[in-house]
């Protein structure tokens, strides 16, 4: 099994770098051209042209292995993301402004997936499912964006610090964390049975919050403070990176306990670390090469590999069609919608439409996690991985759109370059 599961990832690996280079040269970042080497390794490619070849490198037997990685690595991507994740900067009127813009990204969304959850949910939901729970996961899918890749598109066009630029990145850190909010609370609704299992769960959840701001938070202050000190260069040491890697675990461990998914536990202990440049540098440093090069694209094989060969013949790809033009329309009004009413041109509004409608790696989690939970099936799931990668990939293309004889000159900030 070990000789198999190296050949897994080498395949896995190569692929992502082929196709991760084939899309940077169309100016995408390399994540989309990962997520894509995962699907093109699923069924619907590697599996219809040599499905012998397929069945023999990816048996089923051999899935649970790649499940593990895959977990680990979306821990470490959540972890990561909680640890850099910051408040929403600029002035009073640049906070309401993102504030309006992430509020009504999030709400139209929420709002289409729930008006499209009633003509979904016969065909889409797996045996045993409540409707509530299916269309609320739906609803909660529909409203994600994926600020790391737009954070990477906004840098490698020098709009960072542009008006749409800093507005499309606060609507996002808005966004994001109320999805991952009510993602969590989707996830409490489905896993429980009657209202003495929510009542667990939700308790389970608010303890996990209570224990990372009141205790974790302090404690790790304290414990970095006193590391730092020790340092010639103030960066953290390896014993601190251990001890953070101990409450990493542990808070993943307690969050799977109490049947939410491992990652919750993990994004809140990043949000748990207090915000210091040098330990986000030095996170970056140990973490990324594993997480982000090794792990990461396991996550797209993994999610390819539970993909349906025919989701898209016949009704799949009209089904497919209605849902990505939802999700569109969602994102792309609430966000040029939002900056119209904070005061912004209908240029700089569409820009930040555009932007926010990029679902990315985010989403991809997000479905991940409703798979696991049982809450979709492969259809639907294979379905929304096209959305992910087609709102994605239009991205760039859109604000190309309207950003056309626009001054785009600004320097861009000195945010770390992340892939993702």
């Amino acid at each position: 099994m070990t000789t198999l599961l190296l050949t897994q990832l080498l395949v896995i690996l190569v692929a992502a770098r082929i196709c991760g280079a084939i899309l940077r040269h169309f100016g995408q970042p390399p994540v989309i051209g990962e997520m894509a080497a995962g699907l093109l390794l699923g069924p619907i490619a590697f599996g219809a042209i040599a499905p012998d070849l397929h069945a023999a490198l990816f048996p089923a037997a051999s899935l649970p292995s790649l499940s593990s990685l895959a977990t680990m690595g979306l821990m470490l991507f959540m972890f990561t993301l909680g640890a850099e994740m910051r408040a929403v900067e600029g002035t009073r009127t640049q906070v309401r402004a993102a504030a309006t813009v992430g509020v009504l990204g999030i709400t139209l969304p929420l709002l289409l997936g729930l008006a499209l959850s009633p003509w979904l949910f016969p065909r889409f939901a797996p045996e045993g499912v409540d409707y509530w729970p299916f269309a609320l996961f739906v609803a909660a899918a529909m409203s994600v964006t994926a600020f790391p890749v737009l954070a990477r598109i906004l840098k490698d066009r020098n709009l960072t610090r542009t008006r749409p630029g800093r507005l499309a990145l606060g609507a996002a850190i808005i966004d994001d964390a109320f999805v991952w909010i009510f993602l969590a609370l989707v996830l409490t609704l489905a896993g429980s049975r009657g209202p003495h299992g929510v009542a667990t769960i939700a308790a389970g959840a608010l303890a996990l919050a209570a224990v990372a701001a009141f205790v974790l938070r302090p404690l790790y202050t304290a414990l970095l403070r006193r590391d730092q000190l020790r340092s010639a260069d103030g960066k953290p040491s390896r014993a601190m990176l251990v001890t953070i890697l101990i409450g990493l675990v542990a808070c993943a461990a307690f969050a799977e306990f109490i049947q939410l998914h491992a990652v919750f536990g993990a994004f809140v202990f990043g949000l748990a670390l207090p915000r210091d440049d040098r330990l986000s540098a030095r996170l970056a440093e140990a973490f990324e090469p594993v997480s982000m090069l090794l792990l990461m694209p396991v996550v797209f094989a993994l999610a390819g590999l539970n993909t349906a060969p025919d989701a898209f013949v016949g009704a799949g790809f009209g089904a497919f069609v209605l849902i990505l033009a939802v999700a569109v329309l969602g994102k792309m009004a609430g966000g040029t919608l939002g900056a119209r009413l904070a005061g912004y041109d209908w240029r700089d509004s569409l820009s930040v439409g555009s932007l926010i409608n990029a679902r990315g790696l985010m989403e991809l989690v997000v479905l991940k996690i409703g798979l696991d939970a049982g809450l979709i099936g492969p259809e639907l799931f294979t379905l929304m991985f096209g959305v992910t990668l087609a709102t994605t990939v239009m991205a760039s293309p859109l604000l190309s759109l309207w950003r056309r004889g626009a001054d785009a000159t600004a320097p861009a900030e000195g945010r770390r370059d992340t892939p993702y």
